[in-house]
């Protein structure tokens, strides 16, 4: 059984989506993750995952690790009293885990390692699932990872689709005017999301007059934003990536490494540029005309960004 799941960026509108403001993203097809199922010879449930140096049999790890709950989904605990999975009985596998997706870099490693694992026991156990039913389930999981996750990477990567997400209202997906490109800058720094995430919880619990203002203007940028994507006017889409940066430099999650690659791409010609994610690392985006696409990813690499890609946004 194999199943795989593509990472996502995000456009416009993080942090600010976990206070119930919109948010524009979009996958990225170009890295991903991949899931195999193979019986085994051992009995058990074993993980080979060397991109993150694991390989265990699943009831040796914690309860709580993602990997682990979305497998105790479909294989329960041995004395679990109930659950939706089914026993796995005495015939082992093995779950080899593989990504390109580069870990903690706002690319939805650890959302699409869980769409695409749950993908492949659903089929290794005859238990098709909606996406609907994947999404719910793998943003359980993501609680796991991040604490208090927006929900906007498992939504996108789920579905595989450009989304336009607001926290508890229903999924819509939006579509293209025009396709337009955009260089993505790793920067190589881990960036752990719940750790941010706590930081502008903290910065809001402060003073939530002041900050519910700062996250209106984020949600009124991505509102702009979607309405020129979907009018094909992608051009304009710069400046409100500039603007979504600084205000992000606001709320502290940016970092002298995101903040020297924004620079590093207006500098080369971009368009606009802002980093995505959960921020104090990972990746940033910059809006570039097809043509200074690799002219922008190789200033990114002088400037300091570990790896780049170009990709292409469309419906």
């Amino acid at each position: 059984m194999n199943a795989s799941a593509p990472g996502k960026i995000i456009l416009f509108g993080e942090h600010a989506v976990v206070y119930g403001r919109p948010a524009l993203a979009v996958p990225v097809t170009q890295v991903h993750a991949d899931v195999e199922i193979l019986d085994s010879a051992r009995a058990g449930i074993w993980i080979n995952a060397p991109d993150i140096n694991l390989r265990a049999e699943v009831s040796s790890l914690p309860a709580d690790h993602p990997i682990a709950a979305v497998v105790h989904e479909f294989f329960p605990r041995p004395g679990a009293s109930s659950g939706p999975g089914t026993e796995a009985g005495g015939a082992g596998i093995e779950i080899k885990i593989s990504s390109s997706i580069p870990v903690a870099s706002g690319l939805g490693s650890g959302a699409a390692v869980s769409v695409a694992l749950v993908r492949a026991l659903s089929a290794r156990v005859n238990r098709p699932l909606t996406d609907e039913r994947v999404n719910a389930m793998v943003y359980e999981v993501e609680k796991l990872h991040h604490g208090t996750p927006s929900g906007i990477d498992n939504t996108v990567i789920t579905y595989a689709r450009p989304v336009y997400f607001v926290k508890g209202q229903p999924i819509q997906t939006f579509k293209t005017g025009s396709p337009f490109t955009i260089v993505i800058g790793d920067t190589g720094v881990p960036a752990p999301t719940r750790e941010s995430v706590g930081d502008v919880r903290t910065l809001w619990e402060s003073d939530k007059v002041k900050w519910e203002k700062v996250f209106d203007k984020v949600g009124e940028i991505a509102k702009r934003a979607k309405t020129r994507i979907e009018t094909g006017e992608w051009e304009l889409l710069g400046e409100l990536m500039n603007a979504n940066h600084r205000i992000l430099q606001r709320m502290t999650v940016s970092s002298p490494e995101l903040d020297k690659l924004v620079r590093a791409a207006d500098e080369a010609g971009a368009l606009g540029a802002k980093m995505s994610g959960g921020g104090r690392g990972g990746n940033m985006i910059a809006l570039v005309k097809p043509e200074a696409a690799n002219s922008v990813a190789e200033a990114l690499k002088e400037a300091g960004a570990k790896h780049t890609i170009i990709t292409t946004v469309d419906s």
